[in-house]
């Protein structure tokens, strides 16, 4: 399961200033699980300063 790649899509993720791709939360919900990296639009609450989920 979290080793499967979920096929890009319209919506999935915006080009921030910076040029890094920014996942959105629809993306998020759609790949199923959270990365416990820290995303900025986790849908799951993970903090990844305290390792929790809130």
């Amino acid at each position: 399961m979290y080793n499967q790649r979920t096929p890009l899509e319209e919506g999935d993720f915006y080009v921030n200033e910076q040029g890094y791709k920014v996942f959105t939360e629809k993306y998020h919900f759609k790949r199923g699980y959270c990365c416990k990296s820290g995303c900025k639009h986790c849908p799951y609450g993970y903090d990844k300063k305290t390792d929790s989920f809130i």
